[in-house]
């Protein structure tokens, strides 16, 4: 799983006390989470060694904290 780039359409589950689930678009290079609180976003222009550091990292909510929140521009997903 570290080593995957790209999840498609499918979002996948993580544990995290932070987060529900990610998916990224490599071909895009976006990054769409689900949050704990139900809300989504999409964070544009990550590029897929942000993803593959997510998804490897001991703590997903660290990581996002540290190297994906307030460093990539996003959108609100409905």
């Amino acid at each position: 799983m570290a080593g995957e780039r790209s999840t498609g359409d499918r979002f996948m589950p993580v544990h995290s006390e932070m987060l529900v689930a990610v998916r990224y678009n490599e071909d895009v290079q976006q990054l769409d989470v689900i949050f704990r609180t139900g809300d989504k976003y999409r964070y544009k222009r990550v590029p897929p060694l942000e993803f593959s550091g997510l998804i490897g990292a001991k703590s997903h909510g660290k990581y996002m904290r540290k190297r994906i929140l307030g460093r990539y521009d996003f959108e609100r997903l409905d």
